[in-house]
């Protein structure tokens, strides 16, 4: 494994992203934000949704900008590289094998949703404040950033190396929004209880790990799945969906 090599591209994509730091903030925040500013500030204030629901707000969100950054980050980049500039090719020719290439690419995209996740709680504090989150157990809060930071990544890889250019929109309408409204972001999990095999599908969808994680470990006060739970769930997706990418990558690096 060449290392230098591996850093060298790491540090190219870090440069474009920072190239693209103000295109990525809008893609990534102004979604979430907005609906942050609707249901946290203008329908608590109104007397529609109680105070406490900007605190239960928080995790969601950050969970919704760290899985669009680091999908974002992995999918739209591989999906023009592949079959728009070819510029994979070079990438390809570089002294290491061939996952590695995509393992760098996950690499890159977790670190720019880990940065996603850092950022979106002042932003989300300034719009929401004021707001109750207990840092209680932070250990077990790096632990979720990081699964949910790497699952994005992962996700974007095999999305990114499955979705033909003609299909990207469907990705978004098909795959990644029934994710967000099914994966416990505006409600946490206990509230589908009404609705008893929803909340069994759910549990399917790997967002919802994401957003219970993170509410369990900022904002613990709400109902929230079991910490242990949570983690294993994350593991075992990201396991699979790394597998899955790596998978399709060498398939369509070797074609």
């Amino acid at each position: 494994m060449n290392w230098k090599a591996f850093f060298a591209m790491l540090a190219r994509d870090a440069h474009v992203a920072r190239r693209n730091a103000m295109v990525l903030m809008f893609q990534t925040f102004l979604q979430p934000l907005m609906f942050v500013f609707i249901f946290g500030r203008v329908m608590v204030r109104s007397g529609y949704m109680p105070e406490a629901y900007k605190s239960l707000l928080l995790p969601g969100i950050m969970a919704i900008s760290m899985v669009f950054t680091g999908v974002w980050a992995v999918a739209m980049p591989l999906i023009a590289e592949f079959q728009f500039t070819r510029e994979i090719e070079d990438r390809l020719l570089a002294p290491m094998e061939i996952p590695w290439v995509a393992i760098e690419k996950v690499l890159a995209g977790t670190l720019q949703a880990l940065l996603a996740g850092v950022v979106v709680i002042p932003l989300a504090w300034l719009i929401l404040r004021p707001i109750q989150f207990d840092l209680h157990a932070p250990l077990s809060l790096v632990a979720v950033t990081v699964l949910v930071a790497i699952f994005s990544a992962c996700g974007g890889l095999a999305l990114g190396c499955s979705v033909n250019q003609n299909h990207i929109g469907l990705m978004f309408s098909m795959v990644l929004t029934p994710m967000i409204f099914f994966g416990c972001t505006y409600y946490p999990w206990s509230a589908l209880k009404t609705f008893p095999i929803l909340q069994k599908v759910v549990l399917m969808n790997p967002l919802v790990y994401a957003s219970e994680g993170l509410r369990g470990t900022l904002v613990p006060q709400f109902p929230h799945l079991p910490l242990i739970g949570v983690l294993v769930g994350l593991i075992v997706f990201d396991t699979m969906l790394l597998s899955a990418g790596l998978r399709q990558f060498q398939k369509k690096a070797v074609s």
